[in-house]
Order: structure tokens, then C-alpha cells, then sequence
């Protein structure tokens, strides 16, 4: 019987300290890390579908790509700074009265909430083969996905008027 209840504690200890050892790996690990959930925007029947996209659909559900035609990208003089983060989520101050627009490219997708002065990238998302960088300056917002000598990037611009987004193969 005393050698049962030793077993037991034995047991229960050694399962005790590798729970706490395995607890306070995970916690040290994840302890430096920041992680903010996803915030979703409202979408009404009129945002469903736009006049520059097709119906929204599922990131596992993905449209065929769709050639769209368009002026090449404007250059402008301020030097881009890549970010180092991938944008996937909404930015950290969506605009409150913008509008959902998604532009489909042979690259991937681009979601824009568009707003009277401004606009703020909602979520970029690369083609299978394709790769991606995004600029973002106080005045636009270009996102360039590239595959191989491929390149397609989505300008949008509000520096002097409202928000208009641009689509440009090269």
C-alpha cells in the first residue's frame, strides 16, 4: 500500500513539474511577442460587390486570376520605405466612414477601406507563386507583388483629391 501511494506522488509530481516547466517555456517565448486579434469590418449587401471586383470569397477559395487593364503606376518623388511587417490584418487606424474595395490582380488581392481623405490598406494577399512588399507614405499606399521578372503593383493615391487606386503591369 506504501509503495502505491509512492508511485502516485512520484507520479503526480513529475507530471506537476514538467506542466509548470512546459508552461514557463511557452510563456517566456510568447512573453516579447505582441499579438493583437483581427478586428472585422462591417460588410453590408451594397459592400458584397464592387464595381472594381467580383463577389468577395474566401482566402481558402481563390478566384482565378483576372487580367485587369490599367495606366502604369505613377512614379512619385519620395523614396518608399519597404515594411517589414506583412500586412494581413487591418492597419491600426482604419478610416470610420471608408469603403471596402478589393482589387483582384494576376498577383494576388488587394483590400482598400477608401474614406473620403485617406484611405488604409485592409489586407494584401499574394498569388500561390507570387511574393510581396508594401510602401506606405502619409499621402499613398503601393503594394507590389512580384513572380520571377513579373511585377504588379496596386498604387493608391490621395495627396491631391480623394483616394483613387491604380493597377499597373510591368
Amino acid at each position: 500500500m506504501r509503495r502505491g501511494l509512492v508511485h502516485v506522488l512520484a507520479w503526480a509530481l513529475a507530471t506537476g513539474a514538467a506542466a509548470t516547466l512546459s508552461w514557463w517555456g511557452v510563456h517566456t517565448v510568447l512573453a516579447g511577442t505582441a499579438y493583437d486579434p483581427p478586428r472585422a469590418l462591417p460588410v453590408t449587401a451594397a459592400d458584397a460587390t464592387t464595381q472594381d471586383s467580383g463577389p468577395l470569397t474566401s482566402a481558402t477559395n481563390r478566384p482565378s486570376p483576372s487580367r485587369t487593364p490599367s495606366a502604369k503606376p505613377s512614379r512619385t518623388p519620395a523614396t518608399p520605405t519597404p515594411s517589414r511587417t506583412p500586412a494581413r490584418g487591418p492597419s491600426p487606424s482604419p478610416t470610420p466612414a471608408g469603403q471596402v474595395k478589393s482589387y483582384d490582380t494576376d498577383g494576388g488581392r488587394v483590400v482598400f477601406s477608401l474614406g473620403k481623405a485617406s484611405a488604409t490598406l485592409v489586407s494584401a494577399t499574394p498569388g500561390t507563386t507570387w511574393s510581396m512588399q508594401v510602401w506606405k507614405t502619409e499621402a499613398w499606399i503601393r503594394v507590389e507583388f512580384s513572380s520571377g521578372a513579373d511585377r504588379v503593383s496596386v498604387f493608391c493615391t490621395w495627396h491631391d483629391g480623394p483616394p483613387r487606386v491604380e493597377i499597373g503591369t510591368y
